[in-house]
């Protein structure tokens, strides 16, 4: 299952690790999600969102 952010769908970047002799291999750089309540319309619901919307509010 992809990490993907339902507010601001923030999801995986991909790029390459780079050893000293740059042999190049392919990684990825996850965001940090987190499984969070809200209310919507007087019912609890878990939403996945990133730690940047849940500290600029954007999640109740």
């Amino acid at each position: 299952m992809a990490s993907k952010c339902e507010i601001c769908s923030k999801q995986a970047v991909y790029g390459n690790n780079v050893s000293h002799s740059h042999l190049k291999t392919r990684r990825r750089w996850n965001p940090n999600i987190q499984t969070v309540h809200i209310v919507v319309a007087g019912s609890r619901k878990k939403v996945k969102a990133c730690t940047s919307c849940i500290k600029a509010g954007k999640v109740v």
